[in-house]
């Protein structure tokens, strides 16, 4: 069983788990037989993989603001988890710029509510805090960012997020560090794919959609570069880092990068192409370049992942062939075979990437 067994029967409280990422946690988590809380405003999309997967009947629901710092804090006093894994955000690029106080206050003041409530923890707790890789200031060179780099941010989303961080390492130097009770965590990933995502302004959403009625996918940065990976790698680096913090492993109050391998940096276009071709389209003929750019992209981030292997002996398990064919097989099961139980499609992936990861003898999979 991955991971030591150390999540069997433990109280994991997820933030923002009926997102995306919460989503594929969320169900990883009860696979391992996880007592599994969510802590979320609301469920962000229709359809949304925490519907399809019935997560609502498979884990304990409460829907609250994480801005709400007593409402929050209540909460975490009366489950009392073991492990605390902070996933709330305002994650989208684009709707910071049309709602840039909402994506300052969610990601900022929702972040300094999760440190509040850690700070009243008087039992034994592990706490992951995850940002993102945009949380760097990012002069868009060829190298990866390492965790001692500069935080910050040109744009509102990106800037929330170096915000965050500073945030994050205020309360753990001023009272997080003092508590023996507490292991704690800070994890930064981003370009995450997979199936089940139906958030706004994502690329491969906008794939999914165009394929499933026969259009064409409109492309506003089409050699625009990114380092993708798929869901299931940074959550096996955050549940790799929890494990470590709870076993005394490795040292508290660290960050780690989670990223995928160099070879996973593909343009937009190559990555639109590559998913038509799975889905059994003309590769030639599914795109269309789009005048509209309403914001300003970055063309390049990459993150330096050796600390995760140094010390969490971590890497990441799939090559972006395979990532690509998760996300197509996912996505096809439910739009071209209607397939009933996506619960069980998403824990046969979860296994199979398991299984690949066992083969590259990771620690966390054996």
């Amino acid at each position: 069983m991955a991971f030591n067994n150390i999540f069997e029967g433990k109280k994991v409280l997820i933030t923002g788990n009926t997102g995306f990422k919460g989503s594929w946690l969320s169900t990883w988590l009860r696979i391992m037989g996880s007592d599994v809380y969510g802590y979320s405003l609301s469920i962000p999309t229709n359809p949304s993989m925490y519907g399809i997967l019935k997560l609502e009947e498979r884990i304990h629901q409460y829907y609250g603001d994480i801005r709400n710092k007593e409402e929050f804090n209540n909460y975490v006093q009366e489950i009392r988890p073991d492990f605390i894994i902070h996933l709330a955000t305002q994650a989208l690029v684009l709707t910071s710029y049309r709602d840039s106080f909402d994506t300052m206050t969610t990601n900022i003041i929702g972040t300094a509510s999760v440190c509040e409530a850690i700070k009243y923890i008087d039992w034994n707790c592990t706490c992951i805090l995850i940002t993102s890789d945009k949380a760097y200031d990012n002069v868009e060179w060829i190298w990866g960012y390492r965790e001692t780099d500069s935080m910050g941010g040109k744009d509102i989303y990106s800037g929330s997020k170096g915000a965050a961080e500073l945030v994050i390492k205020s309360y753990w130097h001023s009272f997080i560090k003092k508590m023996s009770n507490i292991k704690f965590g800070v994890t930064r990933a981003g370009n995450v794919i997979g199936g089940g995502d139906w958030a706004k302004d994502r690329i491969i959403v906008d794939c999914i959609k165009a394929f499933s009625q026969s259009e064409v996918v409109e492309i506003r940065s089409p050699k625009a570069t990114r380092p993708w990976q798929h869901v299931l790698e940074p959550l096996s680096g955050y549940l790799t880092l929890a494990q470590y913090l709870a076993e005394g492993k490795c040292t508290n109050g660290e960050a780690y990068n989670f990223g995928p391998r160099a070879e996973q940096t593909k343009t937009v276009f190559e990555l639109v192409q590559d998913l038509a071709s799975l889905w059994g389209l003309d590769k030639e003929k599914v795109t269309k370049l789009t005048g509209n750019v309403p914001f300003e992209e970055a063309t390049l981030l990459k993150l330096n992942c050796d600390k995760a292997l140094a010390y969490l002996h971590w890497h990441s398990t799939l090559h972006y062939e395979e990532c690509v064919r998760f996300i197509a097989e996912w996505y096809r099961a439910f739009y071209v075979k209607k397939n009933k139980d996506m619960f069980a499609l998403t824990e046969k992936q979860i296994n199979e990437y398991i299984e690949e990861a066992k083969k590259q003898n990771l620690e966390w999979a054996q």
